[in-house]
């Protein structure tokens, strides 16, 4: 036992020294997309691109975020245009889009040790009733992004592309539909001012109509064997929160000035620190390094140090990772050209604008709900509050005696995340003033009840 142990320490630390070293050979198998190709004596193993499956990776990735389209959605047309996968007899399934969007590989860097193994910290109650033995250690716990190590390999899509996926997923775990029947803007952004806990929407019927409201899922007592988390109970109309948003939303849009501001910031700091920089220099000192490869192993054959047959049997090999190194390099020179049509955008930002405020009455509920997560972060709601932060800057109101407004400290820049505080919100939102828990909220908690005796039955 000793023994053993002692080789698979001495396995993990040379896995890990390799991997330091950037070898990909320590990967359990080239992801889709790419093909591995074994190490020689002329070159290490190494990632080369499949442009069939690289066109595949690329749409996947523009589909989802360029079109927004689900991840659902993305593997039924996959499956409908009869796209193969590695194993032609197999299906697209939405498990493995989904890790394709999440591989780190796909932006030029595939990583090792992401995972390791841990104790089981919990045993479903299904599993127990059945009886089921379970070890007492499970593989597969993440490890924190800062122990994962980077290995390079040639890049698919842009670092901003791979980013906003990264955000998209991350996002659409909070803001998922969940089977919604009725739609509403702020979906997914209202949450408590106090606690943090996030807002739940219920509603109550009247003689007239149904009126939905949001309140916040800590005050509710039966959530927790403590009681209620938070002491926030003030209904929120849907109705009224929405308007107030999407009011606020539109007085942003209309001020040009506000998203130029930020089209400049956006870009200076693409320009300061662009992640493709680095990227493009090593492959550079990669490339040149390959080259005096090709050049020592002419010269060999050429002092007769070398024979032909060795030639021929070397020589492919480096002109293969010259080839792969020479497309990374271009694909990089096109994300700057794309980085750089950005500028661009900026030129058409008028008569967007334009369009924008005379369709703004006329676009539903979903139009809204995405024109809204485009700029608006989240919504907090307080007692007598609401706060809206968003990715746009908002000039202070005028001074009250007519001066100068007040100058920032050092000349600090809020071009993000500045809040919009509506500190009389009372007059917009009636619904704020305090009522009792009655009504719609006790009529929930009757059905949770009804729930829970009919599966204890």
């Amino acid at each position: 036992e000793y023994e053993r142990a002692q080789i698979l320490e001495r396995s993990r630390r040379g896995k890990r020294h390799r991997a330091h070293s950037g070898e990909v050979s320590v990967m359990s198998g080239a992801p889709y997309g790419y093909r591995y190709v074994r190490k020689t004596d002329e070159a290490p193993a190494a990632y080369t691109v499949l442009e069939a499956e690289a066109r595949v990776v690329q749409r996947i990735y523009e589909m989802y975020t360029v079109e927004g389209l689900s991840i659902g959605e993305m593997t039924r047309r996959i499956n409908a245009e009869g796209i193969p996968t590695r194993k032609a007899s197999a299906r697209w399934e939405r498990s493995t889009v989904w890790a394709i969007l999440r591989n780190s590989a796909y932006r030029g860097f595939a990583c090792f040790g992401k995972t390791r193994v841990s104790s089981r910290t919990r045993v479903l109650r299904p599993l127990r009733r059945r009886g089921v033995i379970t070890p007492s250690t499970t593989a597969g716990h993440e490890r924190p992004r800062e122990e994962w190590i980077e290995i390079p390999v040639p890049a698919l899509v842009s670092e901003d592309r791979f980013a906003r996926a990264q955000e998209l997923l991350q996002e659409n775990k909070i803001r998922s539909r969940r089977r919604t029947i009725e739609p509403s803007v702020v979906q997914g952004l209202v949450s408590c001012q106090k606690c943090g806990y996030a807002f739940s929407r219920v509603s109550t019927r009247t003689s007239a109509r149904k009126i939905h409201y949001y309140k916040c899922i800590g005050s509710d007592g039966w959530r927790k064997l403590g009681g209620p988390m938070c002491d926030n109970r003030r209904l929120v109309r849907q109705d009224l929160l929405d308007q107030i948003v999407w009011t606020e939303v539109i007085r942003l849009l209309e001020d040009p000035t506000l998203i130029q501001q930020e089209l400049d910031r956006r870009l200076a700091a693409a320009r300061s620190c662009d992640p493709t920089q680095k990227r493009e220099q090593s492959l550079q000192r990669e490339l040149t390094h390959v080259g005096k490869g090709v050049e020592r192993l002419l010269n060999a054959y050429q002092e007769a140090l070398l024979s032909i047959e060795q030639l021929r049997e070397r020589m492919p090999a480096l002109r293969q990772r010259e080839q792969t190194l020479r497309a990374e390099l271009q694909a990089i020179a096109d994300q700057t050209n794309d980085r750089a049509a950005f500028l661009r955008l900026a030129e058409t930002l008028t008569a967007f604008l334009a369009r924008l405020r005379s369709a703004a009455e006329t676009l539903n509920v979903t139009e809204r709900q995405r024109i809204v997560r485009l700029v608006v972060k989240d919504v907090l709601v307080g007692d007598n509050t609401i706060t809206i932060r968003h990715s746009i800057p908002v000039p202070s109101g005028p001074p009250q005696n007519g001066g100068s407004p007040p100058s920032r400290p050092d000349d600090q820049s809020y071009l993000l995340r500045k809040r919009s505080d509506f500190a009389d919100a009372c007059q917009y939102l009636s619904a704020l003033r305090f009522r009792s828990m009655g009504g719609c909220l006790a009529q929930e908690v009757r059905a949770r009840r009804r729930d829970r005796r009919a599966i204890c039955r």
